[in-house]
């Protein structure tokens, strides 16, 4: 039976585990949102949003290696923190909470800096993840490779 390390990855398993890592992360912004009202409380919630988009991305394609996957989830926050300079998000913060955790308020040039700080860790271990659960392709350092074949000259 292969050990927990060893499984594959499976486009499902991703699927199945990509929502309760969100869970997570808005969890842990939670906790820390009640327990602080200063900068880690507002930096923090930057990168766990981020942390939070990356998990949608792997749920949206979870056969996407780790270095597309951040790059998609952090472009993504990038834009919407853009976005934010239009006034658009503003106005429909004003008007919905779901709108104003989604999409922010105002502009604040030193979130599009925490964003890759909430994703970045989480490509690094997607990338261990990854590594770990393929197959090895060489033998055991214990295993002897067996002699090569030498043919042999049957016309004798």
């Amino acid at each position: 039976m292969p050990s927990i390390a060893r499984m594959p990855i499976t486009a499902r398993r991703v699927r199945l585990l990509m929502p309760v890592a969100a869970l997570l992360f808005l969890g842990l912004a939670l906790l820390i949102r009640a327990l602080d009202d200063g900068a880690l409380r507002q930096y923090s919630g930057t990168a766990l949003y981020a942390s939070m988009v990356w998990a949608g991305v792997l749920f949206l394609w979870p056969r996407l290696a780790p270095v597309p996957a951040g790059a998609v989830a952090t472009t993504f926050c990038w834009m919407v923190e853009c976005a934010q300079l239009t006034g658009v998000p503003a106005e429909l913060s004003a008007r919905s909470l779901a709108a104003r955790l989604a999409l922010g308020v105002r502009f604040d040039p030193v979130d599009l800096a925490w964003y890759p700080v909430g994703v970045v860790p989480l490509m690094l271990l997607h990338h261990l993840v990854r590594a770990r659960a393929r197959p090895e392709r060489r033998p055991p350092p214990d295993v002897v490779p067996a002699p090569a074949s030498v043919p042999s000259d049957t016309r004798r």
